[in-house]
């Protein structure tokens, strides 16, 4: 067999090994996308399955004690107070359960004073969100006001079986229960911040590791699914600072004042992480280029980590890679095991001290003098290591005067 032969055979697998490199990368978006999925329902299925229970002993409260005979409108009042989520404030479940009285009831009376239609319904809406305004400085009852308002005006009046204001009356029996329910099992808004915390944390790490590995191995397609990855985590991060901050306002005028401290601290936390998260797909997008000037990276269209030229009778050999570059990916992988200490510690509102000093050991490494010396490819990604491990020991609790001076001086 001649050694052109030979060198078309052995491009067969490196060309699958390719094709399957590729494949992987369109496919991680999805898999990232289910998983923060299943994250989210995690999160949600205990206050789900609360409000569910809830929606059905207000419906039979309103079938067994009042004798209604499709009381379904309590059901909808208890989901709608107690929504889907731990972060139910009284006040807040108070306003909707109000909204949704209000405005059953003047869709009731309205109902059978004029009758429904299309200018009845604009009429009641209206009428129901300026008393609503009137009663209460809440956008949550004016919203539930007008809202119910409208569904009771839009409803054929067949449905009001129960008398004149049977609907009014089953809308309080659910907004009792889900008062009820908000009193006994008190919401910590915590638990859900902390839980997005952990899980944009793990994400960083995540894109760390494969960050380390395509530095390794001389992988660009592990370098990009890195860079896939931290984009595709951007979701998580901005429902994280979205949250928390929104938390913190309500912390100010509620019962969880006394978790305000903490629940900022997620907050200002949730802003370092993002930002370590954006200079960690820097790192990505430029470690490509540093390795091929390296010779460490080949730039064709099959598998980055074999060679273009193959040898006469044989399989290619991969290339050398360069193992200068390997310091760095060392440097990589202990930042994603601080930044996993890191993540441990938001997620169980434990003290970050050991994530802390993990991160610390790191960024007196960090030092383009040193690691790589003598490669300016390697030392540019080196310097741009800096920032996201100030960005992390920041997060991580240590002042930012402090954190910049744990950096080797340049």
């Amino acid at each position: 067999m001649s050694s052109q032969g030979a060198g078309r055979e052995g491009d067969a697998p490196v060309a699958r090994a390719g094709a399957a490199a590729r494949a992987a990368l369109r496919t991680l978006p999805r898999r990232i996308r289910v998983r923060q999925g299943i994250s989210r329902v995690r999160m949600s299925f205990w206050p789900v399955l609360q409000a569910a229970l809830a929606a059905g002993v207000a419906y039979g409260i309103a079938t067994v004690v009042l004798g209604h005979t499709q009381p379904f409108f309590a059901a909808i009042a208890a989901w709608v107070c107690l929504g889907f989520s731990f972060d139910r404030e009284l006040r807040k479940v108070a306003e909707v359960a109000v909204g949704v009285a209000l405005g059953v009831a003047l869709g009731d009376f309205m109902v059978h004073l004029i009758g429904s239609g299309w200018w009845q319904i604009a009429l009641v809406m209206g009428l129901s969100a300026t008393i609503a305004r009137f009663i209460d400085r809440g956008a949550l009852v004016t919203i539930q006001a007008g809202v119910q308002a409208g569904v009771v005006v839009g409803l054929p009046a067949s449905v009001a079986t129960n008398g004149a204001f049977g609907r009014w009356t089953d809308a309080l029996v659910g907004g009792g229960v889900a008062l009820l329910v908000a009193l006994i099992t008190p919401g910590d808004p915590r638990r859900r911040i902390r839980a997005l915390a952990q899980d944009g944390t793990r994400e960083l790490a995540l894109t760390l590791e494969s960050v380390a590995r395509g530095l390794r191995d001389g992988d660009a397609d592990e370098l990009a699914a890195a860079l896939v990855r931290g984009r595709a985590a951007e979701k998580v991060l901005e429902e994280w600072h979205d949250v928390a901050t929104k938390s913190d306002e309500i912390a100010r005028v509620s019962v969880n004042r006394v978790h305000r401290g903490e629940i900022t601290r997620l907050a200002a936390q949730a802003v370092l992480v993002d930002r370590a998260m954006r200079s960690v797909r820097v790192l990505a997008r430029r470690t490509p280029a540093a390795l091929r000037s390296l010779g460490a990276l080949e730039d064709d269209d099959t598998d980055h980590r074999v060679a273009a030229v193959p040898l006469a009778g044989g399989m290619p050999s991969p290339p050398e890679v360069d193992p200068v570059a390997d310091p760095v990916a060392d440097l990589v992988v202990r930042f994603a095991h601080g930044v996993r200490l890191l993540a441990s510690a938001l997620g169980s509102g434990s003290g970050m001290a050991q994530a802390r000093d993990a991160l610390a050991e790191v960024a007196r490494d960090v030092d383009p003098r040193t690691v790589g010396e003598g490669h300016w490819q390697v030392q540019s990604l080196v310097l741009l290591l800096r920032s996201p491990v100030v960005d992390a020991l920041e997060a991580a609790g240590m002042p930012p005067d402090t954190a910049r001076v744990t950096l080797p001086e340049m």
